[in-house]
């Protein structure tokens, strides 16, 4: 096996584990395999692995390779999870089947217009800034179900989960209770929680979807 097929390996083994330790059902998590920065060769090494589920930052870093791998790959899905410009919008419409970083209205309408322009409907997730850190996006917590209500009502967009990205170096637990319990409160079913180093503790509080880069494909080539 490559050293892709390996990690795959070890990281789908602590996902089965934890997923049982918490009294889920087997496969009740997916993994989106993060692989920003790294190139399509390695895309392809995962997806040989058995690898579906792909999560990007950029637009356009995502459009350089993925659509080249989906005719061989038909169960392929693109999530993008990073920040997104509201002039990449559309483009994001047009290459994702998830953008997980909805975090604003300006953004909600440029999506619900990328939509009917490409008549394609990515789901899309609402980012939560749950710890309230005023240098990271995210819709605050005490603003959340207005802002999901408009999105889902006003702009017609398909909300089908929340996001969440904890703080760094704090216990990330209650931020995926908070986002967990208000999932449950919205009656939506995606929870993208949980990144390599806490996604047994994501999965322990309901988490659908672990989102693990370096675990999987190494440190980040240096740009």
């Amino acid at each position: 096996m490559s050293s892709i097929a390996e990690n795959l390996h070890r990281v789908r083994a602590r996902i089965a584990e934890a997923t049982l330790r918490a009294g889920r059902a087997e496969g009740a998590v997916t993994l989106v395999a993060v692989s920003k920065f790294h190139p399509a060769e390695a895309v392809a090494e995962a997806l040989a692995a058995g690898q579906a589920v792909f999560g990007e930052n950029r637009v356009q870093e995502a459009a350089g390779k993925f659509p080249a791998l989906r005719p061989d790959h038909p169960a392929l899905r693109l999530h993008i999870i990073g920040a997104l410009q509201t002039n990449k919008a559309r483009d994001a419409v047009r290459v994702a089947d998830v953008i997980e970083s909805l975090d604003r209205p300006k953004l909600a309408a440029a999506l619900a217009e990328g939509m009917a322009r490409e008549s394609r409907r990515p789901r899309v997730l609402v980012q939560v800034n749950t710890g309230r850190e005023p240098q990271k996006a995210g819709i605050l917590p005490e603003a959340l179900d207005d802002f999901v209500a408009e999105c889902r009502e006003a702009g017609g967009l398909p909300v089908a989960g929340l996001m969440c990205i904890p703080p760094a170096d704090t216990d990330p637990n209650p931020h995926f209770a908070l986002l967990a319990e208000a999932a449950r409160r919205l009656r939506l079913d995606i929870l993208s929680m949980g990144m390599s180093g806490d996604f047994e503790a994501a999965i322990a509080h309901g988490a659908t979807h672990v989102r693990v880069g370096t675990a999987i494909f190494g440190h980040r080539p240096v740009l």
